[in-house]
């Protein structure tokens, strides 16, 4: 179950790792703010692949998805 803060930014940057693993690096509740931040992430670590993905709980089912933008 996702936490109320985590439900009220669902905006996330999330670093690509080897062996397709992720972090989320952090959350937002507006994408414009999470694209703000990904422009100086990827400044400051330019060997770096990062996303950002709109976290959205799957009805019904309990899990957690992503949907990549």
């Amino acid at each position: 179950m996702r936490s109320y803060r985590d439900q009220i930014h669902p905006w996330c940057i999330v670093r690509i790792l080897p062996n397709a693993q992720t972090l989320i690096i952090a959350r937002f509740r507006r994408r414009n703010d999470a694209d703000a931040h990904l422009k100086v992430l990827q400044q400051l670590i330019p060997t770096a692949e990062f996303s950002i993905l709109f976290d959205r709980k799957s009805r019904g089912s309990g899990r957690q998805e992503f949907d990549r933008n």
